[in-house]
């Protein structure tokens, strides 16, 4: 288990989440290296999106220690996932 871990649930006729992963990925990348990211394409791996009740994308939902701590659908901010990430992150590192 990843002790901090971010599900992007997408798939590939999403254009909105074509635009937004990789600046996802860059943010994790610059600012919480030490958290794993994870894609889930929702029509290759509909039983994993349905476990986690993700029905519409883009989702990402951020875990902490194996417990989910936020949950953002359609309309994500890069800025505002970066400011609910960040502390729960430096607690933790």
């Amino acid at each position: 288990m990843e002790t901090a871990i971010l599900k992007y649930f997408s798939h590939q006729h999403c254009n909105v989440c074509k635009v937004l992963m990789p600046k996802v990925k860059q943010l994790l990348e610059e600012e919480f290296p030490k958290m794993a990211f994870q894609y889930v394409n929702t029509e290759e791996e509909p039983e994993v999106a349905a476990s986690h009740q993700v029905f519409t994308v883009p989702t990402i939902l951020v875990f902490f220690e194996g417990r989910e701590y936020y949950r953002y659908a359609r309309n994500v901010s890069i800025v505002q996932l970066k400011e609910a990430i960040e502390r729960p992150y430096h607690l933790l590192f």
